[in-house]
């Protein structure tokens, strides 16, 4: 009879540990990252972010938020964390800090903006901006920001989106409209031509780039797929759906912003 108390409280004890232990193991996972949030740690990292960037380390800022995404992944505040994310790299490739895919470049005597920016695949538009130049004048000894890591776009059609990537890094994401009736063609094409209030040449008129009725909006970035493209719009409500003749549509402010950035080739693909 004793030996058989011994044996059921043994077993009792054995039986308790092994509950003590999982409880504090399921514990342990409950606090992983991504799964519990212990808010004291995202709060610490928040103040941390808007502290950088309020002392204008934009880069720091821009780190901290990427903790957050990265070990707070489920949390709901996600998307507004990548939206911080992204206004921070384009606060940071339109001024002169000098990040990860970019250089200081000294102006030697005969350059031109045209040129730096084809020597090294950017645009002048871009070197403008990022140096808060407002003409094309620059002279030797100027030491100027050159962005030169590659870019590209990813259109995917089923959520209506453009995301804008450099080093398969995104840099933002934009909403826009593809063609209705699945009718913009997918695969990866290039941006072979450029164009600044452009005009709309359809079949049997030709729009004028000051005209109401002209629904490419204000810029164009041609794929060498003769009549498609990416441009702006007349009809901002339209966009985050399916209703083009084929073209994706951006808002004018989008568009604009795009155009700066992107060089002639970069390539752009479109996904289903």
């Amino acid at each position: 009879m004793k030996k058989n108390l011994l044996i059921i409280s043994a077993a009792i004890l054995i039986l308790s540990a092994i509950l003590i232990i999982w409880n504090v193991r399921r514990g342990a996972r409950l606090l992983q990252p991504g799964s519990m949030m212990p808010s004291s740690d995202v709060n610490a990292l928040l103040g941390r972010a808007k502290d950088l960037q309020d002392k204008g380390d934009l880069a720091g800022a821009r780190s901290a938020y990427e903790k957050l995404l990265s070990d707070y992944f489920n949390s709901r505040d996600v998307m507004d964390w990548q939206k911080k994310i992204e206004g921070l790299n384009l606060k940071l490739l339109f001024s002169p800090a000098i990040t990860s895919g970019s250089l200081l470049y000294e102006v030697k005597s005969g350059d031109t903006l045209s040129g730096i920016a084809k020597q090294f695949n950017t645009t002048a538009d871009l070197i403008k901006k990022s140096n808060n130049i407002a003409d094309d004048r620059i002279f030797p000894g100027n030491k100027l920001k050159v962005w030169t890591a590659p870019f590209s776009i990813l259109v995917d059609k089923s959520q209506n989106s453009l995301i804008l990537k450099t080093d398969e890094k995104v840099i933002k994401t934009y909403v826009v409209s593809t063609g209705k009736d699945n009718s913009t063609p997918a695969g990866t094409f290039k941006i072979v031509n450029k164009l600044d209030s452009p005009t709309w040449f359809k079949a049997g008129a030709v729009v004028p780039a000051d005209d109401p009725q002209n629904i490419l909006g204000t810029r164009w970035l041609g794929f060498d797929l003769p009549g498609y493209g990416i441009h702006g719009t007349t009809d901002p409500g339209s966009l985050g759906s399916q209703v083009t003749q084929g073209c994706v549509r951006m808002s004018n402010p989008d568009i604009e912003e795009l155009y700066i950035i992107v060089p002639m080739g970069t390539e752009a693909t479109v996904v289903d």
